[in-house]
């Protein structure tokens, strides 16, 4: 069976839930209502390290409308055990348990609660909480604690640690004619989603609570709930039908979450705990990392040896960890590679995935690098990246499922006109402004995770699919409702998809690029599935015109099945539940990695981004003028949110280069520009022009749809492109990111 003609899937498609955001009422985690509400507002520590001594609640106590304070000397029960507090993705070490005890882990840890009739009157009374704290020493600068730094000795589950060494890299390098080593810094950033992390959870009758969570998995923070406060799955239900962007934040259970339930269950009342701005500074970020990249090549540009090092930070308590370095072993054909990764603890909130965790910083680095082996040689930096070309995952020894990267470079530089480049720097201008254009690949996993999905058939004819995902902007209610209507040719309007709640079928958390691939298989598998019954409904009533047909001879389109050679001979769905005497017909699908093809295939979303840059000589001031992204994902499932995603990724990417950087006093340990006002993200006014590109890639083993995910694309490259045009612009190589007005006029000049 199939549907006469592809109606919504592959077309540019508006999003299904865009009128419910536009009007306001689409409902966010803290802007759900019930009586009786009360409001928790959290209270935050201020040194880096040591313990309480002592705290006066007395004034506090006396505000009007204050319920209660929570502490560590009152805290209401929880799991005692490590694996009790452990999420879906957290990693090794010690989670941390807000008010467990009077210790200090972190400047801006979480130390009380208060809990009040009004929001306002709960924030009035944690001001006057009098906390009177023991410091014991600290560090939060990672350099200096790199000669601490250490390999991981328990691997966080889903990261990969670098491949074994492959060929004598470090011989291979002392025999190469042309050689560099490098070293780079990425300093922290700090996730920004317009909606701040909120929980309301509302205490039904007999102790059972339905949680509206900021969250990426309502699953996974289901599952928190119920380990950490020994509840039952059946009493807890956790709602995250919109999500106002995460970029990896949301997949932990962040602390706000536990207040909620903790105070609600103590108080057998409503509670609702949101963070402020600058508490989300304390939630997780992009790790602080330095890298060292070691780069060999024969005279013809040929790679002869890769050393690739990084040490990036990670709390006291749990050991972070990211693919960074693996990248740089499987991007470029080489025969000698060498890759290390450490961690380094300081005291510090544990970092946490921020969008292409790993692959952001790590290929930032390799991509400059390789820019700069490009100037030593005099080859051009796209066609170095193409005399390098790798046919299959060195690191793992497998084949691509698809690799259409080449076609990314013709149609992204031929967007771009990356023949009319000069190579020389410092050789392009418009007026007093300097130009330089800059290319970089870039690079992440299409990974296929196990989900599930149901499909259910309205006597009508209208359809629902549902499934747990969640949809953190990314248009994951679009596709869904797309993939439905094509599988019964029905207009959109005709499909509901239900998700972001726990009790839908099950989901992995929404990251890694994978839901789409996913999820959307699932939902294929169910409508397949109900395809199926329905056909078999047909054939079995009196007089059937499809009793001697196959179901490959049929299709669905207009709430009818019918013959494919002769469309007059079928059946309204309508008629067919009617006979059946059903009001619905459900189906389950279900989609997991194949084991035999894993073995034999690896699978990636490939990109290459090339970016144009003008600086003022005289101020350093930089201006990213033009961006091209071209991309090769597998199927698109729909190229209007498809690009909105890519989009996002490259201005993320202009942040990472120019604006963003989290900065500590290192003398308190304390963010000092947890705000909007210091801590920069990119404007209306730093982004210009932006293309996307899709080039066509088919891919039939990747996931069952065809799909490989773009969620992390769009950023991966994009810095470097821009470092590197930097370069290209000015003769001035800077390796600290971001690239900042500072560094440009005192970086040396090109010599």
């Amino acid at each position: 069976m199939s549907v006469i003609e592809q109606l919504h899937v592959g077309r540019p498609t508006s999003r299904v839930d865009g009128r419910l955001k536009v009007t306001g009422k689409a409902q966010y985690a803290a802007e759900y209502s019930t009586n009786g509400m009360l409001y928790g507002y959290i209270v935050s520590s201020t040194i880096a390290a040591g313990h309480i001594s002592s705290m006066d609640l007395t004034a506090a106590r006396r505000m009007p409308g204050v319920v209660e304070i929570f502490t560590h000397e009152n805290r209401g029960k929880a799991a005692w055990l490590d694996r009790k507090w452990r999420d879906d993705v957290a990693p090794p070490g010690h989670p941390f348990r807000p008010l467990h005890s009077d210790r200090i882990l972190f400047d801006g840890q979480p130390v009380a609660l208060v809990v009040a009739e009004t929001f306002e009157a709960a924030r009035d009374a944690a001001s006057l909480i009098a906390i009177a704290y023991e410091a014991d020493p600290h560090c939060t600068e990672l350099a200096r604690k790199r000669n601490e730094a250490y390999v991981p000795p328990e691997k966080r589950s889903g990261i990969p640690p670098p491949p074994d060494p492959r060929g004598a890299a470090e011989q291979a390098y002392a025999d190469a004619p042309v050689k560099i080593s490098r070293d780079y810094r990425i300093n922290p950033e700090h996730h920004n989603p317009m909606e701040m992390f909120g929980s309301t959870c509302v205490y039904e009758q007999g102790g059972k609570l339905t949680i509206y969570d900021k969250t990426q998995g309502s699953q996974n923070a289901q599952g928190y709930v119920t380990s950490v406060f020994g509840l039952s799955g059946d009493d807890v239900r956790v709602v995250n039908h919109y999500v106002g962007g995460a970029f990896g934040s949301g997949l932990r259970p962040q602390h706000q979450l536990f207040f909620a339930v903790m105070a609600s269950l103590e108080l057998e009342r409503s509670v609702r705990v949101t963070m402020t701005r600058k508490q989300m500074f304390h939630i997780g970020y992009r790790p602080d990392n330095y890298q060292t990249v070691s780069l060999a090549a024969d005279r013809d540009g040929r790679l002869q040896s890769i050393m690739h090092d990084a040490v990036a930070a990670t709390s006291h308590y749990e050991d972070y960890q990211e693919a960074v370095v693996n990248w740089s072993g499987l991007m470029y054909h080489c025969d000698n590679v060498k890759l290390t990764y450490q961690l380094a603890k300081l005291n510090t909130a544990t970092p946490c995935d921020m969008r292409a965790p790993g692959a952001a910083i790590g290929v930032t680095a390799m991509e400059c690098a390789l820019d700069e082996l490009a100037y030593e040689l005099g080859i051009d930096p796209l066609e170095m990246r193409r005399i390098n070309f790798a046919q299959k995952d060195e690191n793992t020894n497998k084949e691509f499922t698809s690799k259409a990267l080449m076609e990314c470079y013709r149609a992204g530089a031929a967007a771009f006109g990356w023949e009319r480049r000069a190579q020389q720097p410092r050789a392009m201008r418009d007026g007093r402004q300097l130009v330089g254009w800059g290319v970089s690949t870039g690079i992440w996993d299409a990974f296929l995770q196990k989900a599930q999905a149901s499909a259910t058939l309205k006597q009508d004819g209208t359809l629902e699919v549902a499934t747990a995902a969640s949809d953190i902007g990314t248009g994951t209610w679009t596709i869904l409702t797309q993939i439905g209507a094509d599988a019964f040719g029905l207009p959109l309007e005709d499909v509901q998809a239900r998700i972001g709640d726990s009790s839908l079928p099950m989901s992995p958390v929404e990251g890694g690029s994978w839901t789409a691939a996913s999820n959307g298989s699932a939902v294929q598998a169910a409508c397949d599935a109900l395809k199926q019954s329905l056909f078999k409904l047909a054939t079995k009533m009196a007089n059937s015109p499809l009793a001697d047909a196959s179901f490959d001879d049929v299709a669905l389109e207009g709430r009818r099945i019918f013959r494919k050679d002769d469309p007059a001979r079928g059946l309204a769905i309508s008629e067919i539940m009617h006979a059946a005497g059903l009001s619905e017909l459900t189906e389950q699908g279900k989609v997991s990695p194949s084991l035999i093809q894993m073995m034999n295939y690896i699978s990636y979303t490939h990109s290459a981004v090339f970016a144009e840059v003008q600086v003022d000589e005289d101020l350093g001031v930089v201006r990213v003028t033009r961006v091209v992204c071209a991309a090769a994902a597998g199927r698109i499932l729909n190229p209007k949110t498809a690009r909105s995603q890519i989009l996002g990724g490259v201005v993320m990417g202009i942040g990472m280069a120019l604006h963003e950087e989290g900065m500590t006093d290192h003398r308190l340990g304390k963010i000092m520009n947890a705000n909007f006002a210091e801590y920069h993200i990119p404007a209306h006014a730093d982004v210009e022009d932006i293309e996307v590109i899709f080039v066509d890639e088919q891919d039939d083993k990747v996931s069952p749809i065809g799909v490989k995910g773009l969620g992390e694309i769009g950023i991966v490259g994009t810095a470097a492109a821009v470092a590197n045009a930097i370069f290209h612009a000015t003769g001035k190589r800077v390796r600290d990111f971001p690239i900042t007005i500072d560094k440009i006029l005192t970086a040396p000049p090109l010599s």
